[in-house]
C-alpha cells in the first residue's frame, strides 16, 4: 500500500480535567495544520449499532494526507510537549490510525 494515501486517526477519550484539556486544545490546531492534518469531527455521544458501546467519552476523527505526515505530527517534540496537557486532562482509551484505501480505477 502506498504511503501517499490518506490516513485517519480515531481517538476515544474522557475529559477528567477540563482546564488541562483546554490548554491542549489551544495549541493543538496550529500543530495539526503544520502537518497537513484536518480535524473532521468529534462526538461526545456516539451511537453504537452493534457490539459493545465504547467507554464514556469523546470520539475524535482526524485526517492526514499520508501515514508519514501523521507519524511526523505525532512525533513532533512540540506536539509531544503539548500532549502532556491531554495526558493529564483526559483518560485516553485509544488513538488509532486507519489507512485509507486507494482510489478505485
Amino acid at each position: 500500500m502506498s504511503n501517499d494515501l490518506p490516513v485517519y486517526l480515531i481517538a476515544n477519550l474522557h475529559v477528567i480535567n477540563a482546564a488541562d484539556y483546554r490548554l491542549y486544545e489551544k495549541g493543538f490546531f496550529a500543530i495539526l495544520k503544520r502537518y497537513g492534518g484536518e480535524f473532521i469531527t468529534y462526538d461526545d455521544h456516539p451511537h453504537t449499532f452493534e457490539g459493545e458501546q465504547p467507554p464514556e467519552g469523546r470520539i475524535i476523527l482526524l485526517k492526514f494526507p499520508s501515514e508519514a505526515q501523521a507519524k511526523t505530527w505525532f512525533d513532533d517534540p512540540e506536539y509531544q510537549a503539548l500532549s502532556e496537557h491531554r495526558r493529564r486532562g483526559t483518560r485516553l482509551q485509544y488513538l488509532t490510525m486507519v489507512r485509507g484505501l486507494p482510489p478505485r480505477g
